[in-house]
């Protein structure tokens, strides 16, 4: 078989540990493009007092200084963004490791900035969403010089063969798991680390999290999350859909069938859900025991 960007090395790498690290595979002029859309949401968020549609901001936030979280759903309201997901410089490694036919699921931009960027307790991607079958991943554009101090995804390699773990606190689902309680110990963990504009990919069951940033460099990761065509989310997953035309206007390339593949790879649902504001952050504060610090 023959492969697009991928050799058979890495290919079987990311069958038997769950990610892939790809250096710098972004070409700087789209990097310097990316830098300066961010620019503007940071410009934006100045003039806000809390979230909006488009912009997540840090607990710690205020129009005096101003602190971006998140940028929800790029693809939808910026064209660099957009465009840069449509390309084979993101869909080629996808294609090579989950089939031809592709379907988005979501996109966000989380910004880890200097001295306070957000954690991201331990969770598997599948809890939210759960599907027919496993050909579920997340790519993962590194915006900026990503090492140790300032934050990096960390992934437990070999983990997307686990069963599903418990993400639910008092009943209610939180998005996160107790590490300890799953049988997991932070000293396994690996960093997903490279320089800006290298590409990240991890399976959606393989078990992650970052941590605070408490480097004086930025740390952003742009996320395109994206599954086979014929993986269709269970009942209960929080995927978003409205009906099949819908859902098939989010193919990213390949063709779309009502054939769905179903194996056998064990799922929770993501139930009941929290009624308040539905973000990974403000749900993983339910937490009881948290493996990482939190921002002040």
């Amino acid at each position: 078989m023959s492969f697009e960007t991928l050799t058979q090395a890495q290919k079987d790498f990311y069958d038997e540990e769950g990610y892939l690290i790809l250096e710098k595979r972004i070409p700087d002029d789209i990097m310097a493009n990316l830098h300066a859309e961010i620019a503007k949401y940071q410009e934006q968020a100045k003039s806000l007092t809390e979230s909006t549609d488009q912009i997540d901001l840090e607990d710690s936030h205020t129009p005096e200084t101003p602190r971006v979280r998140r940028i929800k759903l790029p693809h939808t309201h910026n064209k660099v963004m957009r465009d840069l997901m449509y390309s084979d410089l993101i869909l080629a490694p996808a294609r090579d490791l989950i089939g031809p036919d592709l379907r988005l699921h979501t996109t966000k931009l989380n910004m880890k900035s200097a001295g306070f960027g957000a954690a991201v307790e331990w969770h598997q991607d599948f809890a939210f969403y759960p599907h027919t079958n496993d050909d579920v991943l997340a790519i993962a554009v590194i915006l900026d010089d990503m090492d140790s101090e300032n934050g990096p995804l960390m992934v437990f390699p070999g983990s997307h063969k686990h069963k599903i773990y418990d993400h639910h606190v008092d009943g209610v689902f939180a998005g996160a798991m107790d590490l300890a309680a799953c049988g997991f110990d932070m000293k396994d963990a690996v960093e997903l680390k490279g320089p800006a504009g290298s590409v990240s990919i991890h399976h959606g069951r393989i078990v992650h999290g970052s941590s605070l940033n408490k480097s004086t460099q930025d740390r952003r990761l742009l996320f395109y999350e994206m599954m086979a065509a014929d993986a269709f989310p269970i009942m209960g997953s929080m995927t978003r859909w409205s009906d099949i035309k819908e859902y098939n206007e989010r193919m990213l390339c390949g063709e779309p069938t009502l054939e769905p593949r179903v194996q056998s790879i064990g799922a929770r649902i993501p139930a009941p859900l929290p009624t308040d504001n539905f973000t990974i952050y403000e749900i993983q504060k339910r937490l009881h025991a948290r493996s990482f610090e939190v921002a002040k």
